[in-house]
């Protein structure tokens, strides 16, 4: 095939289509990849655009379209042959850690007064929006209450201007007749919709720009409503690559296990088995100080005390409460002589092994 040059291109335009599909080309390179000859067979090209400034995120609107591609051209007498590859550009702008939030105090004269607040102006398109709705005078019979996300989409310059409104999503947050002074509160994730950064006057073609809208609807079914703008960005998750590896709790224990084994072995070979010496002199002061006898012989009596407080003063009632008190008694105390026995026999055959 015969070819007068090979070339590529990385173009970003904005197509307008309401205007026939209208395209403006804020950026263009271009790079030679042959000069005229023939090409027999296939053939690989290299290219490369270094350091390109995107000043803008990659958007696709109701009337408007802003996109990136590379568009490779082959140069002939017939027509020419091209091909083009879309790509999809981020632009990761933080907004400021310290917005200023959004206030409003709206109404209507001797009918309704309320205050409005988000804690802030400008969210990532995975934020909260968090706020309250305070009720300061209610004497309209309000039926149910709604917030909204609106998009709305300029395109053109004046006169041809064109807008676009689009209700992204719609809660209703509030159901039934508020009462004066009540405060509503709002918590609304972002992460759920199909949303866009904010777009102002980009090339002086399109804005695209997020609202949030509060309505309220009467039993007549008449609506009020307040509109307040939000500006939306990217952002870059964390990036986890960095971060230490940590060993799981699996292979912690089998590395325990490993190493508690290799110390067993060792103790064995020079004859004796390892104790905890601090626990067996622990049982031995709790032994010697803490006589276990006296202490269910007071428990026993504060029992029966408890039991007279109840108001048991029958001389049958009251015989026979003292009769299961000491048999109950007598069963503690037998448990406990066995379990001291048991805890000299242990500590005198600890002794053994460890002299």
């Amino acid at each position: 095939m015969e070819h007068s040059g090979i070339k590529v291109q990385f173009i970003g335009s904005i197509e307008m289509f309401f205007d026939r599909g209208t395209h403006y080309e804020f950026l263009s390179l271009v790079q030679e990849l042959a000069a005229p000859g023939e090409m027999r067979h296939p053939q690989t090209f290299n290219f490369e655009f270094k350091n390109v400034e995107k000043q803008h995120e990659s958007y696709h609107g109701i009337n408007v379209k802003l996109r990136y591609f590379i568009r490779v051209i082959i140069t002939r007498r017939m027509p020419d042959i091209v091909g083009e590859k879309d790509i999809w550009v981020y632009s990761y702008k933080m907004p400021p850690e310290n917005t200023s939030s959004i206030k409003m105090d709206v109404g209507i004269e001797d009918c309704l007064h309320i205050e409005f607040e988000y804690s802030k102006s400008r969210y990532h398109l995975k934020d909260v929006i968090v706020g309250k709705i305070h009720f300061l005078l209610v004497r309209l019979k309000i039926k149910y209450m709604e917030l909204s996300i609106i998009r709305r989409e300029t395109t053109g310059s004046s006169p041809n201007q064109y807008n676009e409104s689009e209700t992204i999503s719609r809660f209703e947050i509030m159901d039934g007749q508020p009462a004066r002074g009540e405060t509503i509160p709002i918590r609304l994730f972002l992460g759920g919709f199909d949303l866009t950064p904010t777009f102002r006057d980009v090339n002086k073609k399109f804005s695209t720009r997020y609202y949030l809208s509060l309505v309220l609807i009467d039993e007549d079914a008449r609506r009020y409503f307040k509109q307040s703008e939000i500006t939306l960005k990217s952002r870059k998750h964390a990036d986890t690559s960095s971060r230490p590896f940590q060993v799981s709790n699996i292979q912690m224990e089998i590395v325990n296990a490993v190493s508690d084994n290799k110390n067993n072995i060792k103790s064995e070979k020079q004859g004796y088995s390892l104790t905890n010496e601090k626990d067996i002199q622990k049982t031995k002061n709790y032994i010697n100080h803490v006589n276990l006898r006296d202490i269910a012989a007071h428990a026993a009596e504060e029992r029966l005390e408890k039991s007279k407080n109840r108001g048991i003063s029958a001389p049958g009632k009251l015989s026979a409460q003292l009769e299961a008190e000491k048999k109950k008694t007598r069963t503690m105390l037998l448990d406990d002589i066995i379990k001291e026995k048991q805890i000299e026999r242990n500590l005198k055959q600890t002794d053994l092994q460890w002299n």
